[in-house]
């Protein structure tokens, strides 16, 4: 088997990824091109894919029932989403140095 690239959509379990895997086909009833796509269970040895993230997957020998692909490498990282309740309750996450506090407070 080759190499696959695809992207990580679940990563809940330990040293573990599932990783979808997109591929065209021709249809030649219709004369179309069709996208499928495949899920991957891959082996993550150090825990360091997100949700998002582009990898290629490596074939190797069957780890577990469902595990036979193994994370070469992460191709791109994807931006991971902070949301704004998160920033207001820390306080390190100011966005101009100084301190969220409302001008009419401090009068």
């Amino acid at each position: 088997m080759k190499s696959v690239v695809g992207m990580v959509v679940s990563n809940k379990m330990r040293k573990s990824v599932v990783v979808a895997v997109d591929r065209l086909f021709h249809n030649k009833l219709y004369n179309r091109y069709v996208k499928r796509t495949s899920k991957f269970m891959a082996h993550d040895e150090n825990n360091l894919c997100n949700i998002g993230d582009r990898v290629r997957l490596d074939p190797s020998r069957p780890l577990s029932k469902r595990k036979h692909w193994v994370v070469a490498e992460i191709l791109k990282k994807a931006r991971i989403y902070v949301p704004p309740s998160a920033k207001d309750d820390n306080p390190s996450f100011t966005t101009s140095g100084t301190s969220h506090v409302p001008p009419s407070a401090t009068s």
